[in-house]
């Protein structure tokens, strides 16, 4: 899909009310739904109320896999679980360079975090951005290259980005069953409206996040694909999934190992990010003139 068509459908503070209401909802039916789950798991977002007007934005960065679950495994050994937790808290040390932006991190030590769990957290946080950093593996070791994915509820848009979610999409199944069940929540949080205006703002970010990956690293798809990855579904947070490399590459898997490349993906995902918040205010700044005209 060509995504240099879309534009920025709303802004970011335009989306705060309809996150209340979805959070409301979203913890009766979390409670509803998953006996033993604890009731208050959702409500620290809601209880805060609305994030105020003009403060800081919210990133989670979500570090794939960990755990029981290593992830994708290169020819020498090397896992993605501990790769894509050093890319992230790159990420996060070079947004705290930044006042206007707050970084959180799914996890920050090698711990199994189940798909639904890292959705929640990010809402939790009332995060403004969902960034799930991977390097994941094919069954060629001709693969390579960096990609983007948003989510998708028509399809994927490529046989790779089918082949990619339906591998991530797996990954609660080392912990066994205990955790499909609980799949229900993202299914519930798929509210129409306020989905396809997060879905193209998560296109929107994909292009901002491959206009700078593409001079630091070889792109596998010059746009930002789509998929039904599980940990995209949140109903009103642009969520995006970056596979910096392919691990199962005999390159890549090298790379993805030195400091120098965890050092130059790192800062292309931060200044995209940077850059989609740059975006978001001056369009925000341009509505609020036009308002007041």
């Amino acid at each position: 899909m060509d995504i240099k068509n879309f534009t920025l459908v709303s802004p970011l503070t335009a989306l705060q009310t309809r996150r209340q209401m979805l959070l409301s909802c979203l913890a009766v039916a979390a409670i509803a739904s998953r006996p033993g789950f604890a009731a208050g798991a959702l409500l620290p977002a809601s209880q805060g109320g609305p994030k105020p007007a003009g403060g800081p934005h919210c990133v989670m960065i979500d570090p794939g896999h960990g755990g029981i679950d290593p992830g994708a495994i290169g020819h020498q050994g090397v896992k993605e679980k501990h790769v894509v937790l050093a890319i992230a808290n790159k990420v996060r040390a070079n947004l705290a360079q930044h006042a206007h932006i707050q970084t959180r991190l799914t996890r920050e030590q090698d711990e199994f975090i189940p798909l639904f769990r890292r959705v929640e957290l990010a809402h939790q946080h009332q995060a403004d951005l969902f960034v799930s950093i991977h390097a994941d593996g094919f069954t060629s070791p001709s693969a390579a290259g960096a990609s983007v994915f948003a989510l998708s509820n028509r399809g994927a848009s490529s046989a790779m980005a089918g082949y990619l979610s339906q591998k991530e999409n797996a990954a609660d199944d080392v912990a066994g069953g205990k955790y499909k069940e609980q799949d229900n929540y993202l299914q519930q949080v798929l509210f129409d409206l306020v989905q396809t205006d997060t879905i193209r703002n998560s296109l929107t970010l994909g292009r901002h996040l491959l206009n700078h990956i593409r001079p630091v690293h070889q792109l596998h798809s010059q746009h930002t694909e789509q998929a039904a990855f599980a940990v995209l579904k949140s109903a009103s947070i642009p969520s995006v999934l970056v596979e910096t490399s392919f691990i199962t590459n005999h390159q890549e898997e090298q790379l993805l190992e030195t400091s120098a490349f965890q050092d130059r993906i790192a800062l292309a995902i931060s200044n995209g990010i940077v850059d989609f918040f740059a975006y978001f205010d001056a369009h925000q700044l341009r509505a609020g003139s036009a308002a007041h005209r």
